[in-house]
């Protein structure tokens, strides 16, 4: 009878058990807390808040004014030293992936700094020119005000930490917006042909509409 209920109990326990990791990975589907944080977003589709940015050429712009294009977007900071570089390397590819007929007119890259004070227009343009652009198809840009880019932060789950020695702990992504302005994917920065697959995918649908 003892080892029954204890058998019992221990049932009890591993469903329980069971029922909290379902719900807190989003049905099994999420292991780490950014899988989970990831799949909420493509779930809830946040509108993207409409900040002004300053490109690479001091224009400044409401992001609304892309409205009406897809907007394939990362964010970064000029002076990182670790994953970044290979972040904006790797939107190059996904750049060259997409049919000429497309760029600008249906999609627009934007990659967007979280270090404003540091990552001026001038060396935002240095930037870009390491990965021979055209400024009009692909911008870089950054939020001066502070609020309107925390806020943006917060509504695509960006987490951009200082650290003290003037770096950033920080999550990488491909974040994909469509002409609404809503976030309809978040992508595998490593995963450079499957989001440039998408992304044409997408944009040969829009085609069809």
């Amino acid at each position: 009878m003892k080892h029954k209920h204890q058998m019992i109990s221990l049932t009890v326990v591993i469903l329980f058990g069971l029922i909290i990791f379902y719900t807190g990975t989003n049905g099994f589907t999420a292991f780490t807390a950014e899988t989970a944080r990831t799949n909420k977003l493509i779930t809830d589709q946040p509108i993207v808040p409409d900040v002004i940015l300053e490109d690479s050429l001091e224009n400044e712009f409401h992001f609304s004014d892309l409205q009406g294009k897809y907007v394939f977007m990362t964010f970064f900071y000029t002076s990182c030293s670790t994953v970044c570089p290979q972040l904006e390397m790797n939107v190059k590819e996904v750049y060259n992936q997409v049919p000429e007929t497309y760029l600008e007119e249906d999609v627009v890259f934007l990659s967007v700094s979280f270090d404003p004070d540091r990552d001026t227009p001038e060396v935002l343009e240095k930037y870009r020119d390491y990965f021979e652009t055209d400024e009009d198809e692909w911008l870089m840009a950054r939020v001066k005000d502070e609020h309107q880019l925390d806020n943006l932060l917060d509504e695509l789950g960006v987490i951009a930490i200082p650290d003290g020695d003037e770096e950033f702990t920080h999550n990488v992504a491909f974040y994909l917006v469509d002409p609404d302005g809503i976030l309809i994917d978040i992508m595998d920065y490593q995963e450079t042909e499957l989001a440039g697959e998408k992304l044409n995918d997408v944009l040969q649908g829009s085609d069809e509409i």
